[in-house]
């Protein structure tokens, strides 16, 4: 291997090892090798830690930590802790025992089981959407790449808040795409009007809650312009879902759009606790994506464990107050964090930055933290802008007020070590 392009490893993130010019992709495996050896040394690497448990506490085995410890964890989006709900084990162990453990094959032909009707027709009552317009995919990431790969293809445009996703940028592959910067309703606008008469089909694709700064998209703004122009509207709801609006429908409910967002996508991992993703949409949509959709026919499903889905969403309306006691703790929790002097954002989820700026003082406060008890995650560039490096909490319905003010007093007495201000 001839190294012909020099990669500062003190300053450098994944990103820079993506394309390497002159390296085959031996050669880069080899070089990006010896950079995560060099973060590894030098007690740079904040990913990749083994836990034990989903719950508000995990066993984190980390180079960082002596042994495996038991940590205070803000890293799950299990917002509800329903992975942990004796009602929906117990749903996802008798689905095992009646079916096994796997579908067998991919939807198309054979794998599409009576337990993933089931769980498609629970997700049109849940939305208040009419038989056959939801669809479940393997993952969230599947359900929104493998979609827009089948909807869109180069006569048309998606126009995408630049904080949408990275699986919606996945599926923009074989189309046209416009971005607009987050919530700018100015960019927006112009993009719309500038695509109106070049595309076919224009299909404007939001978050309802953000991932990294737990912000809202400004979503009947979006929606409004969006009909202005004749444009369809996409929302990718995974972190709103389950725990937003009043009953627990997500950002989309809290603006009143259930019956207007013509996509809706979802997880299946984060308010439910399991793994999947949906579709919503109008069955004609839903129809086609099971006929085109290449993960609906060359990929298996959903295994008998999604049993448990279907108990977790009932809980959804039989026991709100989950949702009621993450509410409690994200305002708790947020009180303390702004009693403390942190930049959080606009956060206004269960996902609270604690924004710092500088990557590597970053890095620093989440191993002090880490080593005291409290894993949470370091983000930094290409998560982030570099400028924009944060740890980021996610809270849980689970977590207690003893849980909360360990963390707020371990950011505390980090702060008289190093600041937790942002650069500015």
């Amino acid at each position: 291997m001839e190294i012909n392009e020099h990669i500062d490893f003190a300053t450098a993130s994944f990103k820079e090892f993506e394309n390497i010019a002159g390296f085959d992709m031996m050669d880069t495996a080899k070089y990006f090798h010896s950079y995560i050896n060099y973060m590894k040394e030098n007690q740079h690497l904040n990913f990749r830690f083994i836990t034990q448990g989903c719950g508000p506490t995990a066993i984190v085995s980390s180079p960082f930590l002596e042994q495996p410890t038991e940590c205070i964890s803000l890293v799950s989006n299990d917002y509800l802790n329903f992975s942990q709900h004796p009602k929906v084990k117990a749903a996802a162990i008798a689905g095992i025992e009646k079916y096994g453990t796997g579908a067998g094959a991919s939807p198309l032909i054979g794998g599409h089981h009576e337990y993933h009707v089931a769980l498609e027709e629970k997700i049109c009552k849940f939305f208040n959407r009419p038989e056959g317009s939801s669809i479940v995919f393997t993952t969230g990431y599947t359900a929104n790449s493998s979609t827009l790969l089948s909807l869109l293809k180069q006569e048309d445009c998606a126009i995408v808040d630049m904080e949408v996703h990275a699986s919606v940028y996945e599926g923009l592959l074989n189309t046209n795409v416009k971005r607009f910067p987050h919530n700018s309703m100015i960019h927006l606008e112009r993009a719309l009007a500038d695509a109106e008469n070049k595309f076919r089909t224009k299909l404007v694709i939001i978050d309802g809650v953000y991932s990294q700064n737990g912000d809202l998209a400004t979503m009947d703004e979006i929606y409004t312009l969006t009909r202005k122009y004749g444009a369809y509207l996409m929302v990718d709801d995974a972190h709103g879902i389950g725990v937003m609006g009043e009953n627990g429908r997500g950002a989309i409910e809290a603006y009143n759009l259930l019956d207007k967002v013509d996509i809706i996508a979802g997880t299946l991992s984060k308010a439910f606790g399991h793994i999947g993703g949906f579709i919503v949409s109008s069955p004609e949509i839903i129809n086609y994506l099971r006929y085109q959709s290449r993960q609906q026919v060359f990929s298996s499903t959903s295994t008998p464990a999604s049993f448990g889905l279907l108990k977790a969403i009932d809980l959804i309306d039989e026991e709100p107050y989950w949702r009621t006691r993450l509410s409690d703790n994200v305002t708790y929790f947020k009180a303390g964090l702004l009693s403390l002097g942190v930049d959080i954002g606009t956060s206004s989820s269960p996902i609270i930055p604690i924004k710092i700026g500088d990557p590597i003082r970053t890095a620093q406060i989440s191993r002090m933290l880490l080593q005291n008890g409290v894993y949470a995650n370091c983000i930094v560039y290409p998560g982030v802008a570099k400028k924009d490096a944060r740890i980021r909490t996610s809270l849980m319905a689970t977590h207690t007020k003893e849980h909360l003010d360990k963390v707020l007093n371990t950011l505390e007495d980090i702060s008289k070590v190093v600041s937790l201000k942002k650069s500015r």
